[in-house]
């Protein structure tokens, strides 16, 4: 009787084994895809797929924004620059590509009035030999400072350069009068030593008045008036009651600068025109920022120099 009993509990035992054993076996595969779904990863943000692109008039395709950028700085700036002013350079035309693009949304011109554009059968071009070295010294800068823009209240400002200034850059005043707090007139004294600080230009008298809107005679150019702004540039120019602004008397004649004094030669009976700069004048020098640059002085503290109260900061494409 008790053998029998005892038998039966062998049994019973042996059955509930087997059945823990199969439960357990069911549960681990569940257990085990539980721990790697936690092993998993979120998703990683692709660069790629934030990356800004910008339309240039003239070229079939949309750019992206860094290789924009380089064919930038290798039309505006002189590859000779020390890499800290090709760097400045570099951040001051992404952020006016951007601000002027709105972040790629618009096309922007090749052009001085806007940034020149050299693409890369261009810059071949004008490099011949010389492109190897040249590239990779501009595409260095250009990583330096990827993304880099100036920053105004967190807006992008707008960054204008120029070539060479006339020992002061002008205003934003100045130039349009409109008063912009991070473009005002520094003293840039170094630009003396750029080759395009002075320049002088002739026409016959019936070449200078094929250029104005009035017929000049010899007389006039002793009645000229010319009134200057605090940055040293011609801010109208006055012969009896006809007035025109510096900026109007540039485009006119096509001189380099606003900076400029009108005389008639009677010798040679020839206009002689001087200017001293090269370029409006506003915000950073080129041959400024070379000079700062020779210095010692870093990309940032040439922008900060030229742009008053501005950041410098890296935009993040996937926010725009």
């Amino acid at each position: 009787m008790v053998s029998s009993i005892l038998f039966l509990m062998k049994k019973w035992m042996i059955s509930i084994g087997v059945l823990c054993l199969m439960g357990a076996l069911y549960v681990l595969p569940v257990l085990g895809l539980s721990e790697r779904r936690e092993e998993v990863q979120p998703p990683t943000v692709d660069e790629k797929a934030c990356e800004i692109f910008i339309e240039v008039e003239g070229q079939q395709e949309k750019i992206p924004l860094e290789t924009y950028i380089t064919g930038v700085v290798a039309a505006e700036m002189p590859v000779s620059f020390k890499k800290e002013a090709l760097k400045a350079q570099a951040i001051a035309a992404r952020t006016y590509a951007l601000k002027t693009t709105n972040y790629g949304k618009k096309a922007i011109a090749p052009t001085v009035a806007k940034q020149v554009f050299y693409d890369e059968s261009q810059r071949k071009a004008n490099w011949a030999s010389n492109f190897l070295g040249n590239e990779k010294k501009i595409v260095e800068a250009i990583n330096e400072t990827k993304g880099q823009v100036l920053l105004y209240n967190n807006d992008l400002i707008t960054a204008m350069f120029h070539s060479t200034s006339n020992g002061q850059t002008e205003s934003a005043y100045g130039y349009s009068g409109n008063n912009i707090p991070y473009l005002q007139s520094v003293a840039s004294i170094s630009d003396q030593t750029s080759p395009k600080f002075e320049a002088e230009q002739e026409w016959s008298l019936a070449q200078w008045n094929k250029l104005w809107p009035i017929q000049w005679q010899v007389s006039d150019f002793n009645r000229i008036q010319l009134f200057y702004n605090d940055s040293g540039r011609v801010e109208r120019l006055q012969l009896g009651n006809n007035v025109w602004t510096g900026r109007e008397v540039r485009t006119f004649l096509g001189i380099p600068s606003t900076d400029f004094s009108i005389v008639y030669n009677g010798n040679t009976r020839k206009v002689q025109v001087k200017t001293q700069g090269y370029g409006h004048g506003v915000g950073m020098s080129q041959y400024g920022a070379e000079a700062m640059a020779n210095e010692g002085k870093t990309a940032a503290e040439i922008l900060h120099y030229y742009y008053q109260d501005i950041e410098i900061k890296k935009i993040d494409g996937c926010l725009k």
